[in-house]
């Protein structure tokens, strides 16, 4: 079951394809059926989507270490991974959940959440079933000792060693580094990387969880509204990153010598208003950490263009972005990045999912916009969703089309939403993480792991001993109020000399 067949049929073979710089636009259903192998190509490399090979959920009323509602997987990160004697694999992985619940006991919008990260333990059997277990986890806290906070900052801005973070001025939280924590990237002595939205910047911290430094972002993605910065997310900034839509991607580069993060779409003066569809230019920042964990600037800077689709599936022109949740590298110049629709489990509407997708991406070719006004001002990169001349974006071709009823039909899962149940397909797929495949006869395989982000929907959550309410989240679960924690296990064959970075298998 692990590694299906990569002798497909021609009609299979046919589906290959090779990458554009141009994305794609989609204005009905982006469904598959390609019951096996699928390759494509980049810079003259295959790549092979083997095909969903395992799955796995956790209760979405889970109780995490603390005694809340665990809620995740808006980041994930292997920490062990091993193959055992009977062809079964074991491993530990960090997930991140975002800024946590709403609507905790009487107070409504964001609740003051300690941000923290889950251990859990994965077992995936031969068959596929994979089994998900809590088995801790800890806060992350500031430089000073604090608990970070998921409540929404206002305007409130603090500065501490020059960088400036977004607090709550008053009520729950007050004093406090708000944070909207979206990825995480781990480095090899355990201290890791996590990315926010509030501030669409980086913070680091010791393998204890505490901070030990900050990346402020580029002015071209601080929120600023009537020339102030501005972290709310309630009201739109004039120019800068969208509500909402800050930094969801994060990782390091398999020599250890870069970060590189992806804003979710495109910064507020790339866009024609309120037009979602216009959203699809976003940006790629990759810093050098071979030097200082916290450098100032970016040494590249891309412009990624996300695929566009139709909210409805019904035909018309596409009104929406399909914005990236989460990448992985492959090398310095490739990665793996999530893009998908608001459509699923958890959305609360009947509209059937239109696009949710892993594309690979290469940025060789793609113009550096590192230090320029693109970068160091506000000047746009795009006008009502069309890049201006002489900027070439980074090459794209889709790996994983995630919208695949036979292969997820193996798992038990479907792809219907009127109504939904426990095993349909979430709205918000939103972390990816590599592990090793440890297979000698087929040495460049891998296995990407995706997890969604279930925005703690259930009808049974707590947060302090305070319980959420029940009726926002049954309405937000489409008609059960539970939204279960889900992982998705695809395994990928890789060119010769692809070596992406991934945790140092354990002996047998």
């Amino acid at each position: 079951m692990f590694r299906l067949s990569v002798l497909v049929s021609l009609a299979a073979l046919a589906m290959a394809s090779s990458a554009t710089a141009q994305s794609q636009t989609y204005v009905s259903k982006h469904w598959t059926e390609a019951p096996g192998a699928v390759s494509v190509t980049l810079n003259g490399q295959t790549f092979v989507n083997q095909g969903l090979v395992g799955a796995g959920h956790l209760s979405a009323a889970t109780s995490d270490f603390a005694g809340d509602t665990l809620g995740s997987f808006s980041g994930m990160a292997v920490r062990a991974w091993k193959k055992l004697p009977d062809g079964s694999y074991s491993g530990d992985i960090y997930t991140l959940p975002d800024r946590g619940p709403n609507d905790v006991g009487s107070v409504k919008g964001t609740a003051d959440y300690a941000n923290r990260l889950h251990s859990l333990h994965l077992s995936l059997s031969p068959e596929g079933h994979l089994t998900l277990t809590p088995t801790g986890g800890f806060y992350l806290k500031d430089a000073t000792g604090q608990t970070f906070t998921g409540k929404e900052p206002g305007v409130n801005v603090v500065t501490r060693d020059g960088i400036r973070y977004p607090s709550p001025a008053s009520g729950e939280g007050a004093g406090h580094i708000s944070l909207d924590s979206e990825a995480i990237a781990m480095l090899p002595d355990g201290s890791f990387y996590v990315s926010d939205e509030y501030a669409a910047g980086i913070y680091v911290f010791d393998k204890a969880g505490k901070q030990t430094g900050a990346i402020q972002t580029v002015p071209a993605l601080l929120p600023m509204t009537e020339g102030a910065l501005n972290f709310n997310a309630e009201k739109a900034p004039d120019t800068g990153r969208r509500n909402n839509q800050g930094l969801e991607a994060l990782a390091v580069t398999p020599d250890g010598k870069y970060l590189v993060t992806i804003l979710q779409s495109a910064t507020v003066q790339d866009t024609a208003g309120k037009d979602k569809a216009t959203r699809n230019n976003t940006r790629i920042l990759v810093y050098d950490i071979s030097k200082t964990r916290t450098p100032t600037q970016p040494v590249s800077h891309y412009v990624l263009q996300l695929p566009t689709y139709r909210e409805t599936g019904d035909g018309q022109p596409a009104d929406a972005t399909a914005a990236q949740s989460e990448m992985v590298a492959l090398s310095d110049t490739q990665f793996l990045v999530l893009s998908r629709d608001g459509n699923g489990r958890g959305k609360g509407t009947t509209d059937a999912p239109v696009f949710k997708s892993v594309l690979l991406i290469d940025v060789t070719g793609a113009t550096n916009l590192a230090g320029t006004p693109y970068e160091q001002g506000t000047q746009p990169v795009a006008r009502d969703g069309q890049l201006v001349a002489g900027i070439t974006p980074v090459q794209q071709t889709e790996l994983i089309n995630m919208l695949n009823p036979v292969q997820l039909a193996r798992f038990g899962m479907n792809l219907t939403v009127s109504p939904s149940t426990s095993m349909t397909l979430p709205e918000k797929l939103e972390a990816m993480a590599i592990a090793p495949a440890l297979d000698p006869k087929a040495p460049n395989d891998v296995f990407l792991l995706v997890g969604n982000d279930n925005d703690f929907e259930t009808q049974n959550g707590r947060l302090k001993g305070q319980a959420f309410d029940a009726a926002l989240t049954n309405a937000k679960g489409s008609g059960t109020g539970d939204n279960d924690n889900l992982i998705l296990v695809y395994r990928l064959t890789l060119p010769i000399g692809v070596k992406p970075y991934v945790v140092k298998p354990v002996a047998r």
